[in-house]
């Protein structure tokens, strides 16, 4: 359980750095609280489209990631940003991602800061 939170709190914090940095990639709401409210559900699903959907699309493009040498990951990181954004979209949460260039670094924004975070938080249960 410790660890969902841990992870849930690096994803919050990268997707906030991601919006703090990118002007392109927005988080609204009425008040600090509700913004605040939505940065987590948006990580809740973000956490969720990365355990569930990632895995599968990595499997399925494993052609490509030899090919590329990995940089493929890129490209599946910003489509997993891209789905966030529809299904954040579908559950009325106002979080939004515009394009696709964007969702590029807006991805590679997020691999660091949620690297980093997941090396300063202690992760064990």
């Amino acid at each position: 359980m410790k660890n969902f939170v841990v992870k849930t709190i690096a994803n919050a914090a990268a997707l906030l750095v991601a919006i703090w940095l990118l002007s392109d990639i927005t988080l609204t709401g009425d008040s600090t609280g509700k913004k605040a409210w939505t940065l987590v559900l948006v990580a809740l699903v973000f956490g969720l489209v990365n355990f569930l959907v990632k895995p599968i699309v990595k499997l399925l493009t494993l052609p490509l990631f030899i090919l590329t040498l990995g940089l493929i990951t890129l490209v599946i990181n910003a489509l997993m940003l891209l789905l966030t954004s529809w299904l954040a979209d579908q559950l009325d949460l106002n979080f939004q991602v515009e394009g696709f260039w964007t969702a590029i670094l807006g991805g590679l924004i997020i691999s660091l800061v949620s690297w980093a975070m997941n090396m300063a938080l202690p992760d064990n249960d």
